[in-house]
């Protein structure tokens, strides 16, 4: 690998230690009235949320990793380190509140996306019905298919593969962050999936106009 694949790696792993030192207190069970709450169960929302969105993360983290080495464009190599750098970080908060509600980081006793069933208003329980198929776990993931042909692309190619994916990538991430806003309890786990709505919407303008720039659609 190369001393900046390295190097953005050793930035990211960094910030997933420190996100998980420094923050890993801040959700120890915050109610919505302020005061302290019960630990959330594996079956809450906000350790469901926790558990998917982390998966969800790396996987965008992945694909990041993927396009810095295929590209050398600086507009769109500085998103992908910004899209690894904060994602990794998060992902490191999410699975460092786990530990501290000592619940599990896999849940083997239910499906992904099954703690948004109770939103069936929202419109979100359509979502825990999703049939995971070539690797692609949750609604907005990337399949392997997916992954190896960003791997095997370069240059304006590897670019307008990556912001489509990530596009998908994001829109699927919104919807799941929503779903916590609506259904978590912990408010410091809420703050942090509004957090994800607010950056994630932000950067798929963002990368629309980056791939029409390049002459490319938005994937459907």
């Amino acid at each position: 690998m190369t001393r900046t694949h390295w190097a953005a790696i050793t930035a990211v792993v960094l910030a997933l230690l420190f996100a998980g030192a420094a923050t890993v207190a801040s959700a120890g069970g915050s109610g919505n009235d302020g005061t302290t709450s019960r630990t959330p169960s594996a079956a809450s929302a906000d350790a469901g949320f926790a558990r998917d969105m982390s998966v969800h993360h790396q996987q965008a983290v992945e694909m990041s990793f993927i396009v810095r080495d295929r590209t050398k464009d600086d507009e769109v190599r500085r998103l992908a380190y910004d899209i690894a750098n904060t994602q990794a970080n998060q992902r490191g908060m999410m699975l460092g509140w786990l530990d501290l509600w000592g619940l599990p980081k896999v849940s083997t006793d239910s499906e992904p996306m099954a703690w948004m069933m109770p939103d069936m208003k929202g419109g979100h329980a359509a979502h825990s019905g999703h049939q995971a198929k070539d690797g692609s776990l949750m609604p907005g993931m990337a399949t392997n298919t997916d992954l190896g042909r960003l791997g095997k692309a370069s240059g304006r190619q590897a670019e307008i593969e990556y912001l489509q994916l990530m596009i998908i990538h994001h829109n699927g991430g919104i919807s799941m962050a929503e779903g916590c806003v609506k259904l978590c309890t912990v408010d410091t786990e809420r703050d942090l999936a509004q957090g994800m709505v607010d950056a994630q919407r932000s950067e798929v303008g963002l990368m629309v106009d980056l791939l029409h720039k390049r002459g490319a659609e938005v994937r459907t």
